[in-house]
């Protein structure tokens, strides 16, 4: 049997997946192991090594029956997986910097490596789970956590663009402004801009902007009471138990979202729309009032625009891991390898 692996790389955790040349998944749900990014290259690499023979174990299959690794991991780096001289929040070890972790990784395991950012990752696997294998259609995909991050996906291969920049969705300006219930607010992202997508749709969003701004309205609210990343990070659960104050934060996200995609729906007209990430671990019913929101926040659209489904990103906790494999098994039949 010839399998290929996915490894989604995170700050805390690696995720694992298997793959074979059927494309049938051998490992359903979480197949997790610690990261250790932050004690640099060499024990981590090895980590990531350690961790395939306990994903192969949970599969019941033999290492040596793999032939290719997807890896993807969060940014900023390359299209070919060289990481920036800056450094990131994942990768604060001083060896990280400038360093090549596709080819590491590669150099590690004895076979081919391909790359993606976590985003473009869980993209693919998005795209791959509505319209299947070898689709010719175009998805646009946002994946909303700590930050803001995306994917597109055109005729079935992922925008990488020449830098590996392609598909930073959260760093795609917006007209805030015409949001309801906001005016006066100023959202600056991380990056240094001032109304880009994730400046207003991502945890750090609430945290830095939309909490102090919406407890001058609700002073007595418990949040109030609370550090204010603790805060945040309970918004969400309230929001889905019905707080008026907390519902009030999802939705200016929500019509952020649908400002975003309003400008995606003029420049790719996608045949699907999805949405990924913490924001939509909620009940059922949440996810529709959302999705139903940011329906509410598009600007009026052509008939036959406004009939493009928006999806819930499937599977999640393992859609970086699935994309990152669907990304290497398409390496591996290139290679003639699979």
């Amino acid at each position: 049997m010839q399998l290929v692996a996915g490894v989604d790389l995170g700050g805390t955790a690696i995720n694992y997946t298997l793959v074979n040349r059927e494309e049938q998944f051998l490992i359903e749900g979480l197949c997790e192991y610690p990261a250790l990014s932050k004690q640099g290259p060499e024990i981590c690499l090895q980590q990531i090594v350690d961790g395939l023979k306990i994903a192969a174990d949970q599969a019941g299959v033999a290492l040596e029956e793999l032939v290719a690794t997807g890896l993807d991991t969060p940014g900023p780096a390359s299209a070919a997986g060289l990481l920036s001289a800056r450094g990131s929040t994942n990768f604060v070890h001083p060896k990280w910097a400038g360093f090549d972790i596709r080819e590491g990784l590669a150099h590690k395991l004895g076979m081919p490596v391909s790359y993606l950012n976590d985003a473009n990752a869980a993209a693919l696997w998005g795209h791959y789970s509505i319209f299947g294998a070898n689709s010719r259609e175009t998805s646009v995909s946002d994946v909303v956590g700590t930050g803001n991050g995306g994917g597109i996906i055109l005729d079935g291969n992922v925008v990488k663009g020449k830098n590996g920049f392609g598909g930073e969705l959260g760093h795609v300006l917006i007209p805030y402004q015409s949001i309801v219930g906001i005016a006066g607010i100023k959202p600056h992202c991380n990056c240094g801009r001032i109304g880009d997508l994730e400046s207003l749709c991502s945890l750090t969003a609430i945290e830095k902007t939309l909490l102090p701004y919406y407890l001058q309205h609700y002073p007595s609210h418990e949040l109030a009471k609370l550090e204010s990343h603790q805060a945040a990070k309970l918004v969400r659960g309230l929001a889905d138990h019905g707080d008026p104050m907390s519902k009030e934060i999802f939705r200016v996200q929500a019509h952020a979202l649908g400002l975003f995609f309003d400008e995606m729906v003029n420049t790719f007209d996608p045949d699907a729309l999805i949405i990924g990430g913490g924001v939509l671990e909620t009940s059922l019913e949440f996810q529709r009032w959302f999705l139903a929101e940011i329906r509410v926040g598009m600007p009026t659209q052509r008939a036959e625009q406004a009939n493009i489904p928006i999806h819930v990103m499937p599977n999640g906790d393992t859609a970086g891991a699935r994309g990152a494999a669907l990304e290497a098994l398409k390496l591996a039949r290139q290679s003639g390898l699979a």
